[in-house]
């Protein structure tokens, strides 16, 4: 089963929701609990840890639906590192995950914010031989690529020639105010790159990063536009992928509900389930 649109967390094993998305003495083992809200995921640990243990893909199996879709990324010793100069390394990592193959949307390639167009090359090899069933979505943090000149022209025909998604990141939120003294808005400012955002769909499952401030009214100003973005790719025969993030990431289960509820309002998809602290609610 296909859905019209994925909607997803940056991870699903998260201690701040506890008690929310979460029972407040949930197991170690969320996974199965968070599908039954969300139908996606980053699988950011997959940047930084590299392949997954067979056991561990043969949990992740045992515990996701088949509609739940990963999008796990590239590891980072592939893209970074290596910078894509090994890609034996790059397929093996998509073979470990080959008891998922079934349940993958677009695996991500982050690539560096030096990674410019001089080596653009490197990432049309890597396209070229990347398996055909398998999604691909590529993100470029080099300032080149968003001024609307020749490297993104360039990037952009590589992109649409190999049928990779460019991924879009939307930072405009978590940058419209200072921090202010507030730890978890400092952090996502030093941590998230500051490029304008460019809307451009160029394969069939578009991905939109939303990286949300921690005033829930700022977000949905910025969010109000994409709704009908979002819409109009449905109507189109694309799927797209929306991964919510907030500063400190303990509000993004429910400003993903938010959000998500904000497109339902405009266009019929299924429902989400509850979260553990709306079922204790209807106890009392």
């Amino acid at each position: 089963m296909t859905l019209p649109l994925y909607l997803g967390l940056p991870m699903w094993a998260n201690q701040d929701w506890l008690g929310t998305l979460y029972p407040r003495h949930a197991k170690t083992e969320l996974l199965s609990d968070y599908a039954a809200v969300f139908s996606s995921v980053e699988g950011n640990t997959t940047f930084y840890s590299g392949a997954p243990k067979p056991e561990t893909v043969a949990a992740w199996a045992r515990q996701a639906p088949d509609y739940f879709r990963f999008c796990f990324k590239l590891p980072a010793m592939v893209t970074h590192d290596q910078r894509l100069t090994r890609l034996d390394d790059a397929w093996a990592f998509l073979n470990a995950l080959a008891p998922l193959h079934s349940r993958l949307g677009p695996t991500m390639v982050q690539l560096p914010r030096d990674f410019g167009p001089s080596e653009l090359p490197r990432l049309e090899a890597l396209l070229a031989q990347w398996p055909a069933h398998l999604p691909c979505a590529v993100e470029v943090r080099h300032p080149d690529f968003y001024l609307k000149g020749n490297a993104e022209k360039a990037l952009n025909r590589l992109l649409i020639t190999y049928s990779a998604n460019r991924v879009m990141l939307d930072v405009r939120p978590v940058f419209s105010t200072p921090a202010n003294g507030h730890l978890g808005l400092a952090h996502a400012q030093q941590e998230k790159p500051k490029l304008p955002l460019h809307v451009l769909s160029t394969a069939d499952k578009p991905v939109i990063r939303f990286i949300g401030h921690i005033d829930k009214t700022i977000n949905t100003g910025y969010f109000m536009p994409w709704i009908d973005r979002l819409i109009l790719w449905i109507k189109q025969g694309k799927t797209p992928f929306l991964f919510v993030h907030t500063a400190d990431n303990r509000e993004s289960p429910e400003m993903a509900r938010s959000l998500y509820h904000a497109v339902q309002q405009q266009f019929p998809l299924p429902a989400l389930g509850s979260f553990a602290s709306d079922q204790q609610s209807q106890l009392f």
